[in-house]
């Protein structure tokens, strides 16, 4: 099994090289440096691995939501990649990506990404049996003070909404939190844990079918 996975969605730059049980990665944090980082981070993992694209099972993206111009380069690398060599891909919720981090330590987790303009990208997931984060419910963008509060105890903040907006959501959440990481981005190799179940199922696209999350009509970066 050889998948390849991209994030850019927000300010971290990463790509991820799953081949069999291996799994190699790069990332950096450079807001507005993606377009510049994202090819020669893919390039070295497939040379490091000695596999060509054409060699790869599929492709996975991080989908968004997030930065309108991150989300559509992750887009277009994967065009450009799976197309010139009918590749299948799998999109996977950035959000889902950045709760996916999370996993090992918490099966409750409430994403919270900065969407500028006051709001933030909002949802909620829960760990499977399996060890991969479900969204319950609809992820949504809105005001921190307008957030679906979750149901019961022992959930778990992650995303940079919850550095920007942690005395509001904290408040909200009061009595169902158990902490939160704001210093936290949805990453490639995150992508790759839930792409690899899904490639597993049988649930690839693609690629013409290829599309972004921005949750909302009006988008900034």
């Amino acid at each position: 099994m050889k998948i390849l996975a991209i994030e850019t969605a927000t300010e971290a730059c990463s790509a991820a090289l799953l081949v069999d049980d291996n799994v190699t990665t790069r990332s950096e944090v450079a807001p507005r440096q993606h377009t510049s980082l994202i090819l020669p981070m893919v390039d070295s993992l497939l040379q490091e691995a000695a596999i060509e694209v054409a060699g790869l099972d599929a492709i996975a993206f991080g989908q968004g939501p997030g930065a309108f111009t991150g989300v559509r380069i992750a887009i277009g690398v994967v065009q450009g990649l799976a197309f010139a060599h009918d590749i299948p891909v799998i999109p996977v919720s950035s959000m889902a990506a950045l709760a996916q981090q999370q996993a090992e330590k918490h099966a409750n987790i409430a994403v919270a990404i900065d969407a500028r303009m006051q709001e933030i990208y909002w949802g909620l997931f829960h760990r499977d049996n399996d060890g991969i984060m479900q969204l319950s419910g609809k992820e949504v963008v809105c005001a921190p003070e307008s957030i679906e509060l979750p149901a019961g105890a022992d959930w778990f903040g992650v995303g940079s909404g919850w550095q920007t907006y942690s005395d509001i959501l904290a408040q909200r959440c009061d009595g169902r939190l158990t902490g939160y990481e704001g210093e936290r981005f949805p990453l490639a190799a995150d992508v790759l844990a839930i792409a690899k179940q899904r490639f597993l199922q049988g649930a690839t696209s693609s690629v013409l079918e290829a599309a972004p999350v921005y949750l909302r009509n009006k988008v900034i970066n």
